[in-house]
């Protein structure tokens, strides 16, 4: 329902990381072209090419920053 819901949803890949069984993911994640945002980290345990375990930490992408890093 919620990609029906959101149909300009939309998730890119920043950045992605691979360690024996363990796979990374930072993705940039928009409902639409108004939406800052929320910048996700996906980590994924691997075994015999099916996904066994998974994590996530999703932060929104503030309006203003508190330093000079960006988030991606």
């Amino acid at each position: 329902d919620f990609f029906k819901d959101n149909p300009q949803s939309r998730a890119r890949v920043i950045r992605s990381a691979v360690d024996g069984d363990t796979v990374w993911l930072h993705v940039h994640s928009v409902n639409d072209a108004k939406d800052r945002g929320e910048a996700v980290l996906d980590v994924f345990r691997v075994k015999d090419g099916v996904i066994v375990e998974h994590w996530d930490v999703i932060q929104p992408v503030p309006e203003k920053a508190e330093n000079s890093n960006t988030m991606f």
